[in-house]
């Protein structure tokens, strides 16, 4: 990794990237303080990032230039990951028999950094406050799914991750000591599959089971979501695990064959 203080780190990328990822799903519309804000960038810093990305078609403005919003240009900066890798493409329809089998959500992550990232859903009802999307985040140590690929680390990979995600008590039941996820997720890696009962969300229940690459590596997880108040904890693991871990072994043999 590039020394943060050499001269090859360019600071005006990165700062121009966090203009960009100051938009999400619950903000797709800010004004230029806001954007200061979120970027911890001074107003003027922000504006001339903005004009910039203005420039190229990546924002437009809104509220006759008082607000800013991402133009569908900034997929065009994903495409090449997502064309070149295809596990998307070939997840979904798994996900859809798996979803279809269960009678509930399923959903496919990868992880980036100390987060995970969506790239595959099927969604049969709303049973979180947020709304997932396709490369919607959340923090990896409070999901099934994150658990799943975090236990895939080396040792000190995992506690480098962990001390830099300083973990934060999302709800009363979320896992923060160090140790204490250190050693869930050495359970996990045991076992081969994690489940998750409202460390994320109160009342969601989820249990995930990791996808492997042709070298064993783990490249994504699979999970199915439900909620407390349909689902105990053992249907999670009697009924909704066979049928996950059936689906991520036939994700794996697609995986193989490319």
């Amino acid at each position: 990794m590039i020394d943060r203080s050499s001269g090859e780190y360019v600071q005006s990328l990165v700062r121009g990237l966090a203009v960009i990822r100051a938009f999400d799903a619950d903000n797709a519309v800010l004004t230029l303080s806001d954007v200061a804000r979120r970027t911890d960038m001074p107003r003027a810093a922000a504006r001339r990032f903005l004009n910039t990305l203005e420039s190229l078609g990546y924002v437009r403005t809104r509220a006759e230039g008082r607000a800013f919003e991402l133009t569908p240009r900034v997929l065009e900066l994903g495409f090449s990951y997502l064309s070149s890798l295809s596990l998307p493409e070939i997840v979904q329809p798994h996900l859809e028999r798996l979803s279809h089998e269960v009678g509930e959500s399923a959903s496919a992550a990868v992880l980036d950094g100390a987060d995970i990232v969506y790239i595959a859903r099927v969604s049969t009802r709303q049973i979180m406050n947020v709304r997932i999307t396709i490369g919607r985040r959340f923090p990896a140590y409070a999901t099934a799914l994150g658990r799943v690929l975090l236990a895939d680390l080396e040792h000190a990979e995992l506690q480098g991750m962990l001390d830099a995600a300083i973990p934060e008590r999302l709800t009363p039941s979320t896992l923060t000591d160090a140790a204490a996820l250190t050693a869930e997720i050495a359970g996990v890696r045991a076992k081969g599959w994690a489940v998750v009962d409202g460390e994320l969300e109160p009342g969601l229940r989820s249990i995930a089971a990791p996808i492997h690459a042709q070298d064993g590596r783990v490249v994504a997880a699979v999970n199915v979501s439900t909620s407390a108040t349909r689902d105990e904890m053992d249907r999670l693991r009697d009924d909704y695990l066979p049928a996950l871990l059936r689906a991520t072994q036939d994700i794996d043999s697609e995986l193989r064959l490319i």
